[in-house]
């Protein structure tokens, strides 16, 4: 359950930030991992994206230090330690969860913060590798923390998202768009979120509650700054510059085939799954809103395909593992792959009571490349970062 998942992890980073700095924290954030229904990709293209967070978090307890420096446990990695003062420039550190923390720090002093010492523990939850966003949930508990300890204003959820993608952009080095942190930052409990990522305005979207969120791991890890996902958000920007555009979002399927003449034929592979996923992201949205799991399970289908042909980006562990879903589910639901690409988990929007036979059904038919069982979470649409204790 939520409660108890919560409780235990909770308990966890406490407990090391009292071993390890002597005292009880002063603040606890709470920010959570985040599935994509469907839009991928879309969000650096000034899309359309239909995430919601879900109910594995991370949790970063913050107090006040000694010494000028920021003091930072990483409860996950052996009780790793970094130190660091954050008034000198970013210095890139060998263990990325480091240059997050960093980055972070470099991001509020870029718009102009001063930040002093502080005692910093961090436990989460989300599955690493998986394209859940443990990274984007790290960010934002830690731009939220920083904010709650410094009392720098009391950040917007918009402009903790906008500085934890300013951080993975500038200084941990993964050019994401802004979905992940802003689903992380601004969701709503028991709903998928619709983001404009031009605007950044929301649209809370109401899972119906007889439809479960599964998230089912591939058993292939994923690390988005190494991958090809910053050569595809390159491609993307070649192909808005052919077409005259500002970004993607602002061509029509019409629009893009008239104005092929000249573009190589793979970016225009990568922009056509562009503005066809737009398309389908605000349609499975007015299918949530009807409750038309046919039309649902579709535009899944429909993402996946152009995700695996268009804008190569699944595996074949992922295009088996959302074959062997789609013969369980027929038209009764969706499933497609999640996240960046290039390994991590495939996502299925399923009857309730049909869950339990869905686990089964993949665990007798898939097997991850290490010849293991596939790791199965039952998601809740949950809300997004929260303040779980105050100074």
């Amino acid at each position: 359950m939520t409660v108890e998942r919560r409780a235990l992890l909770r308990a966890k980073v406490t407990q090391a930030y009292v071993d390890s700095y002597g005292m009880e924290p002063a603040i606890l954030i709470a920010a959570p991992g985040r599935v994509n229904l469907i839009g991928e990709h879309t969000d650096y293209n000034d899309g359309f994206v239909l995430p919601c967070a879900i109910d594995y978090e991370t949790i970063v307890a913050i107090g006040p230090g000694n010494e000028a420096e920021v003091h930072a446990l990483a409860c996950d990695l052996d009780s790793d330690h970094d130190s660091f003062d954050p008034i000198q420039p970013f210095a890139k550190q060998p263990a990325e969860w480091k240059n997050h923390v960093r980055g972070i720090a470099a991001s509020l002093t870029d718009k102009g913060f001063a930040l002093t010492g502080s005692n910093i523990a961090i436990a989460g939850n989300v599955p690493q590798g998986a394209g859940l966003s443990s990274s984007a949930s790290l960010g934002v508990a830690l731009a939220k923390a920083f904010d709650e300890m410094h009392q720098l204003g009391g950040l917007g959820k918009t402009e903790l998202a906008l500085i934890a993608q300013h951080s993975e952009n500038h200084y941990v080095g993964c050019a994401c768009g802004i979905m992940d942190q802003l689903a992380s930052a601004r969701a709503v409990t028991g709903a998928a979120l619709q983001i404009d990522c031009r605007s950044l305005e929301t649209t809370p979207i109401s899972i119906p509650d007889h439809l479960a969120i599964a998230v089912i791991h591939s058993g292939v890890q994923r690390g988005l700054v190494d991958s090809a996902y910053n050569e595809r958000r390159v491609q993307c920007e070649q192909a808005a510059n052919h077409y005259g555009v500002a970004a993607l979002r602002d061509l029509t399927i019409e629009q893009l085939e008239d104005g092929q003449s000249g573009l190589d034929e793979v970016s225009f592979r990568r922009a056509r799954h562009v503005v066809t996923e737009n398309a389908r992201t605000l349609a499975a949205g007015e299918a949530l809103i009807k409750g038309d799991l046919t039309a649902l399970s579709t535009l899944m289908a429909q993402s996946h395909t152009s995700m695996r042909d268009d804008f190569e980006i699944t595996v074949p562990a992922i295009d088996q593992l959302v074959e062997i879903g789609a013969q369980f589910l027929g038209a009764t639901g969706g499933i497609r792959m999640t996240g960046g690409g290039f390994g991590g988990c495939v996502v299925a929007v399923v009857e309730k009571s049909k869950a339990a036979a869905l686990e089964s059904w993949v665990s007798q038919h898939y097997q991850t490349p290490d010849h293991g069982s596939a790791p199965f979470f039952l998601c809740e649409p949950s809300s997004g970062v929260s303040v779980l204790q105050a100074r």
